[in-house]
């Protein structure tokens, strides 16, 4: 049992901290904060903005992506 509760105190301590969408001050994130606020995987972020077929679309700012954090709330349906 040791082993198990090591490997979730690893897992617990390299996942990505993220404020919640309701609290985030900045006008856009990256990819890897989009996609945990929408519960997806960053390549599926990716493909929505390769195909532009998502329920939102990306900025590009010097060849990443951005992604507007008030079309992720209204997507979402969080209150500010």
């Amino acid at each position: 049992m040791q082993a198990l509760h090591s490997i979730e105190a690893r897992e617990q301590a390299t996942a990505p901290k993220f404020p919640p969408l309701a609290h985030e001050t900045r006008p856009a994130v990256d990819t890897a904060a989009a996609a945990y606020y929408l519960s997806r995987r960053p390549q599926t972020l990716r493909g929505w903005a390769c195909m532009e077929n998502g329920p939102l679309r990306p900025i590009r700012i010097n060849g990443r992506l951005a992604w507007n954090v008030s079309e992720l709330r209204r997507v979402l349906g969080v209150a500010v």
